[in-house]
C-alpha cells in the first residue's frame, strides 16, 4: 500500500505501449500532441522498466486496454491508499473505461477497493499527491469539484489533511506541478501553489517553463528519476543533494504525460 510518495518504491504497475499508443486517428480527442515513433517509444519504456528494478522496484506488467492509447499512463487511472484502492473516474472522455480495466486488474491482484469516484465526479490519479499526514488534490480541467469532494471524503477518513490546489489551465495534472522527493519535502514550480498550502514542507522551487516541470518520480532514499529535457529541476535537485537519474521520455511528452504518469505505485515502504 501507498502512504506517501516519499516512502522507497517497492512495487509498481506499468503498462508496455505495444499498439494502442500507436493506433490514433483523431489526436485531440485523446489530448495527444503528435503519434509517437513505436520503436523509440518501446526502448524508452523499456529503460524505464529495467531502471526500477535495478532499484529492486517489483514491476508488475498489465497490457494496453484495446482502443486506449492513453492506458499507458497508469497512473491516472486509481490510487493505491493505506486502506485500499480508489477507483477513480477519467476526466477526458475518451479514456473512460480505464478505471474499470484497471480496478479489475487490481481486484486480482488482492487488493480491497476502498472507494469508488462516481458522476457527476471525475478525478484522475495525477491530480492526487499523497504526502502523509497530507493529500494534495489539483482540482484541474480532468478532476473536478465534485470528483475533488468525494477524494476528500475517502482520504479524511483515512486520517489525511487535504489540502486543495486550484490548477492553472496550462497545467493538466497536479503532477506537473509538483512531486513529493523526500519526507516532508517537495518539488514545485514557483508561484503556482499559494504558500499555505506548502506550510511544514521544504520547498525545490522552478521556475514555470514546462508543463510537466515538476514531475519525478521519487525512489526515495534521496534517488530520483526525471525527463531528461527537465534541466531547471535536474539542476536544482543535484544542487540540493539529490542523486537523479535522467530518462529519455521524449515520445510520452508526445502523449502530455511525465515520468510519474507512467507507474502506479503499488507498494512504498518506510525506512528510517
Amino acid at each position: 500500500m501507498v502512504k506517501s510518495e516519499a516512502d522507497k518504491l517497492h512495487q509498481v504497475i506499468i503498462c508496455p505501449p505495444e499498439k494502442e499508443y500507436f493506433k490514433i486517428t483523431n489526436l485531440e480527442i485523446h489530448n495527444l500532441q503528435a503519434v509517437a515513433d513505436p520503436k523509440l517509444t518501446i526502448k524508452q519504456h523499456s529503460a524505464l522498466k529495467n531502471l526500477l528494478k535495478k532499484f529492486r522496484c517489483k514491476v508488475i506488467l498489465i497490457r494496453e486496454l484495446k482502443n486506449h492509447p492513453n492506458s499507458v499512463f497508469v497512473r491516472d487511472t486509481a490510487l493505491v491508499t493505506p486502506q485500499g484502492f480508489i477507483q477513480l473516474r477519467m476526466g477526458l472522455s475518451s479514456r473512460r473505461g480505464e478505471e474499470h480495466w484497471m480496478a479489475r486488474f487490481l481486484s486480482k491482484l488482492g487488493l480491497p477497493c476502498a472507494g469508488k469516484i462516481t458522476p457527476p465526479g471525475t478525478a484522475e490519479g495525477g491530480d492526487i499527491i499523497l504526502a502523509w499526514p497530507v493529500a494534495f488534490i489539483g482540482q484541474s480541467k480532468r478532476t473536478n469539484e465534485a470528483g475533488t469532494t468525494q477524494l476528500a471524503r475517502f482520504l479524511e477518513r483515512m486520517g489525511y489533511e487535504i489540502r486543495i490546489v486550484m490548477l492553472p489551465n496550462h497545467y493538466l495534472h497536479l503532477g506537473g506541478v509538483m512531486s513529493v522527493i523526500g519526507p516532508q519535502t517537495v518539488l514545485c514550480v514557483r508561484d503556482i501553489l499559494p504558500r499555505d498550502l506548502l506550510d511544514g514542507f521544504k520547498v525545490i522551487s522552478i521556475p514555470d517553463e514546462s508543463p510537466t516541470g515538476g514531475n519525478v518520480i521519487c525512489l526515495g532514499e534521496g534517488k530520483l528519476i526525471a525527463e531528461k529535457s527537465n534541466k531547471a529541476a535536474i539542476k536544482a535537485l543535484i544542487k540540493t543533494g539529490f542523486t537523479v537519474f535522467e530518462l529519455d521520455l521524449s515520445e510520452f511528452i508526445k502523449g502530455s504525460g511525465g515520468p510519474t504518469c507512467l507507474i502506479l505505485p503499488l507498494e512504498r515502504k518506510f525506512f528510517k
